[in-house]
């Protein structure tokens, strides 16, 4: 969503795009934070990061959604289903390779103890 980052925001006319995402970021770590250590608790590797992968796509789509709808469609004649549809064709792809790379940094450990333990028993 960075080509809105010149767009004037709907709701702050004096606010960046950066400085949204910063107060987005840090709100969202929190959250984040919070709900990943929960589902630490979970045994079940697959399980516990499908979760954190769906969790972290709907967050994502949702912010860029906020931020399109904050800087592009306010100013215009979007309907709901425009909205998500322009949304969604722009940030899918994106989301889901970052999504992707951020649940395997952070389940690293426990992916490379599966796959050592895999290799032994094909051996």
């Amino acid at each position: 969503m960075g080509q809105f980052s010149d767009h004037t925001s709907s709701s702050c006319l004096e606010c960046s795009l950066f400085e949204d995402n910063i107060y987005m970021s840090a709100v969202t770590s929190v959250f984040l934070s919070a709900i990943f250590l929960l589902f630490s608790f979970v045994k079940k590797t697959f399980i516990k990061a499908a979760i954190e992968f769906l969790l972290l796509i709907s967050l994502w789509i949702f912010w860029n959604y906020s931020v399109f709808v904050d800087r592009e469609s306010s100013w215009s004649t979007y309907d709901f289903k425009s909205e998500l549809h322009y949304t969604l064709s722009l940030s899918s792809l994106p989301a889901i390779i970052l999504g992707c790379i951020c649940i395997l940094v952070l389940h690293y450990k426990e992916i490379k103890a599966r796959w050592i333990v895999y290799k032994k028993h094909k051996l």
